[in-house]
């Protein structure tokens, strides 16, 4: 059975992204994911390989809200994770795409991050 081509790829983007982006408990590595209707983020601390905090669109906050894997739904979360990773003392992180282009949802969630209090 053959693996899909583009998995592939994800998969060497992925890794390539991950020899660069290290996460640390002073600085966490902020991964967030875009699944076809869902978005995940989660602050994780590599070394000892704990997640420090984590929130989707699944929330059942957020749920009610109805959020989709859209540019306006990453502006949302990005701003509610904000809040929860600095309620957890959480100020500063690494960015991790997660083989994404860093354009469109996955910008517009790292801004709304920015402003709302980490620093990357």
């Amino acid at each position: 059975m053959k693996t899909n081509p583009k998995a592939q790829l994800l998969q060497k983007r992925k890794w390539r992204i991950r020899k660069k982006v290290n996460g640390t408990a002073a600085r966490p590595r902020l991964s967030v994911k875009f699944s076809a209707k869902h978005i995940y983020a989660q602050a994780v601390d590599d070394e000892t390989g704990q997640t420090l905090a984590y929130l989707s669109s699944l929330d059942a906050e957020l749920r009610k809200q109805k959020l989709a894997a859209n540019v306006a739904s990453a502006e949302t979360l990005g701003k509610a994770f904000a809040e929860k990773a600095t309620a957890a003392g959480i100020s500063d992180v690494v960015f991790d795409r997660n083989g994404a282009r860093y354009h469109g949802k996955v910008k517009t969630f790292a801004d709304a991050a920015r402003e709302g209090g980490l620093k990357f």
